[in-house]
């Protein structure tokens, strides 16, 4: 089975060629329907912003990597249990890549992003058919395309981040990067009735495209003062929320200061490994009570997130497409920045969904 992974350990942006990160396709065998599995025949997979740190060693370094967890697909073949939730072959289906066990600890305490046997149903995507458990995947509804339906799992990313936030309604929020997840977060909590919605995001195209999609006001970190902005944006006071979804070392410290006092601050990207920010607990914790959190994965968000979908401007987040052959350079199109988001069509598929 063809199969995106990662082929050498190294950073995708190394500008030494010989000590970057490789990409390529390699052969990896198709898993064993089981009596309660789906196997989706792949439509389409998109990268993920956490895919160069997989090709940086973070999970690991026995290559080859099989990549892939944002994906859509159709339904190819049912185990002969696998009809709980009423699936069928035929049916238009995207899904959470994590199975949890439902047994151990942490799941029977209702902290399922925890479960001790969360690698089991762990399988690359970015592929020509996957198996998953039937727990893991959800019907689309009928006017989300399958192009559209790949981004369920970074749609509940967002729903999850929502969850973290605690947001009430005229909370003032700001969010740090506008790649993928910012955007959509953006999307999911101006629904909660977000007020001030502030990106902060150094790349023009993605303030603009912000803007378009509910953003009341944007900051340049690299040309602005980020403090000076957000003061006059919220009147001195700062904001009730705010979220990283950049991932950038350089920019999650500040992001403390524009805080209101008793704010929220959810850090909801993939750091390295190696990063610890200093913190202040006077500061920070103690003379403003503020509350710092992360995500993980997205228990519980799944449903939520389907039913969302529809209600998102996904058309910009799914204009770059490559065809699972090219996905060399899909992967370094996509570390280049020039797209909010690069997809891979892994089979060619009608799509019979509505939208457009």
């Amino acid at each position: 089975m063809r199969t995106v992974a990662v082929t050498r350990i190294g950073s995708l942006r190394d500008p030494d060629e010989s000590a970057r990160g490789r990409i390529g396709i390699v052969d990896m065998p198709q898993p064993d329907l089981g009596p309660e599995d789906v196997r989706i025949r792949v439509a389409y997979s998109a990268i993920c912003g956490s895919d160069p740190h997989l090709a940086e060693g973070f999970f690991g370094t026995d290559v080859p990597i099989g990549l892939g967890h944002e994906l859509s697909g159709v339904i190819e073949a049912l185990g002969e249990r696998a009809h709980r939730n009423g699936l069928r072959v035929g049916d238009r289906v995207s899904g959470n890549f994590l199975r949890f066990c439902g047994t151990c600890r942490p799941c029977q305490e209702g902290r399922q992003q925890f479960c001790e046997n969360i690698q089991d149903y762990n399988r690359p995507g970015m592929a020509e058919t996957i198996t998953w458990h039937e727990s893991q995947v959800y019907r689309l509804p009928d006017e989300v395309t399958l192009r559209q339906g790949c981004l369920l799992e970074p749609t509940s990313v967002a729903v999850r981040i929502a969850d973290k936030t605690r947001i009430r309604v005229g909370d003032r929020v700001a969010i740090c990067g506008g790649g993928p997840i910012g955007q959509l977060t953006l999307q999911v909590l101006k629904m909660y009735g977000a007020t001030s919605l502030t990106m902060i995001e150094p790349i023009a195209e993605r303030r603009e495209m912000a803007l378009r999609h509910g953003a009341q006001h944007v900051i340049d970190p690299v040309a602005e003062d980020q403090q000076v902005r957000a003061d006059a944006i919220t009147d001195g006071r700062g904001y009730d929320i705010v979220v990283d979804a950049s991932g950038s070392p350089r920019a999650v410290q500040g992001l403390l200061d524009i805080a209101a006092k008793g704010a929220t601050v959810v850090y909801g990207a993939m750091y390295p490994h190696d990063f610890a920010m200093p913190l202040n607990l006077s500061d920070y914790l103690y003379l403003k009570e503020l509350t710092l959190t992360g995500v993980f994965v997205s228990p519980y968000a799944f449903p939520r997130a389907l039913q969302v979908l529809p209600l998102l401007d996904l058309r910009e987040l799914t204009e770059a497409v490559f065809d699972l052959d090219d996905a060399t350079e899909a992967f370094a199109v996509h570390v280049s920045g020039r797209h909010p988001k690069v997809l891979l069509r892994c089979n060619d598929i009608d799509d019979l969904g509505s939208a457009s």
